[in-house]
């Protein structure tokens, strides 16, 4: 791991000050200041080759290289007895354009603060969702990023056939808690590499009313280990926030539970909300406030997300992150 250790010294050498780039980049206007944690990305990071060492990690009798684990059109499996057989457009993707799923969603569907987490996801809902992102009905409210890019474009031209091989899969996985939550007024110092926050140090900063999601072993994520664990640092009083909003008592019918069952683990063909990362979570309810997610889903969410300001959603996504998936 050493050598890895020098790679991400030299990556953070290169990273100036995230939350200065971040107001720098031209499309991140749109984007109001409280929801900027959620939509990191930094395009200037280059840091050096990935290490074509191969290495292990704790629990795995595999070994791969951070070069394998980088490749995009050939997932890396740690823990190969622990699902079903993989599909080849999970585990490969087709070149030239079809990535990998498990590239970004990891084997075990569990991804991180830049992907979604699929793991246990209703087939029929996967399904959907490649079909609104095809059609352009689910679009990111920052559509220059990256990660929403890349799922446009592997919608476009993925088979109906992969599609139903890759939502089969995912929803026969079982979800994993890697995130935990933790209320404080001071978070990390922090720097943004890529789509995430990366601790700078030990030294802290003030949260205010925004979240900071770092991954708790950098390494570990970076080696695309699916049971990587990340801690989700929320403002002081979001929990109860976000869960009197969840609940909402006093109009039962606009209640997240109406919808995604009582334990908030999804019914029918609608998706688990529990235990998914705050990131992700922010992204999606402000996509559906402003109504660049459209899909079928939307008429249902809508009417929700809209009652909601960027305060609101930084609780309930705290909240939600908390649960336990």
């Amino acid at each position: 791991m050493l050598v890895l250790r020098r790679v991400v010294v030299g990556l953070l050498a290169l990273v100036a000050c995230g939350n200065l780039l971040l107001a720098q980049t031209e499309a991140v206007k749109d984007i109001p200041a409280q929801l900027s944690w959620a939509y990191l990305w930094d395009d200037a990071v280059h840091g050096p080759s990935p290490d074509p060492q191969p290495v292990q990690i704790p629990g795995s009798t595999m070994k791969y290289s951070m070069q394998q684990a980088r490749n995009m059109f050939s997932t890396v499996d740690w823990f190969p007895e622990a699902h079903p057989s993989i599909p080849a457009v999970v585990a490969l993707g087709r070149r030239p354009d079809l990535r990998a799923c498990g590239g970004c969603h990891r084997v075990e569907g569990t991804a991180g603060a830049d992907s979604a987490n699929l793991a246990g996801l209703p087939a029929a809902y996967i399904v959907q969702q490649m079909a609104d992102f095809k059609s352009g009905a689910r679009k990111s409210a920052l559509q220059s990023r990256p990660p929403e890019n890349l799922m446009t474009l592997a919608a476009q031209v993925a088979t109906d056939e992969e599609i139903q091989a890759a939502a089969k899969y995912f929803s026969e996985l079982k979800p994993r808690q890697v995130i935990r939550v933790v209320e404080t007024n001071a978070a990390p110092t922090t720097t943004v590499l890529r789509y995430f926050y990366i601790r700078q140090g030990e030294s802290q900063e003030p949260l205010g009313r925004r979240i900071v999601e770092v991954p708790d072993d950098f390494e570990q994520y970076e080696l695309h280990n699916p049971r990587a664990t990340f801690t989700a640092y929320v403002p002081v009083g979001s929990l109860a926030k976000g869960q009197a909003l969840v609940e909402s008592k006093s109009n039962p019918a606009m209640a997240c539970t109406s919808c995604h069952g009582a334990d908030l683990r999804g019914l029918a063909d609608l998706p688990s909300i529990a235990g998914h990362s705050p990131s992700y979570v922010a992204r999606q309810l402000y996509a559906f406030k402003i109504g660049v997610r459209n899909g079928a889903g939307a008429v249902l969410m809508k009417p929700v997300a809209e009652r909601f300001s960027e305060d609101d959603i930084v609780a309930v996504s705290a909240y939600l992150a908390s649960l336990s998936p």
